[in-house]
């Protein structure tokens, strides 16, 4: 079965950015590096401080929107029910060059 991402992405100085993928490694591999152009290079939105699976595509985007839809607090509160300290879950994914 497909799995599906939502996502919650920051940098240092907790600026957040939510989305959506069906790869979150690749996703956060993108993030990292700066291969997307737009908000998150332009805000250095590399680490990786919250996500949820989804099984179907449109549950994530449904999950998505909300969470878009909710104010810092709420989601600042989402993020630190799964990661207390804010550390970046994606920090080991990668090999250190």
């Amino acid at each position: 079965m497909k799995q599906y991402y939502v996502y919650i992405a920051t940098n240092y100085s907790k600026t957040l950015y939510t989305g959506v993928t069906n790869d979150l490694h690749r996703r956060m591999y993108e993030h990292k590096n700066k291969l997307v152009k737009g908000f998150t290079s332009k805000y250095n939105i590399t680490e990786l401080a919250f996500f949820e699976e989804c099984g179907d595509i449109n549950d994530a985007i449904a999950r998505e929107k909300q969470i878009k839809g909710w104010l810092r607090a709420k989601k600042v509160a989402l993020i630190e029910t799964q990661n207390p300290t804010w550390q970046d879950l994606s920090r080991e994914w990668y090999e250190q060059a």
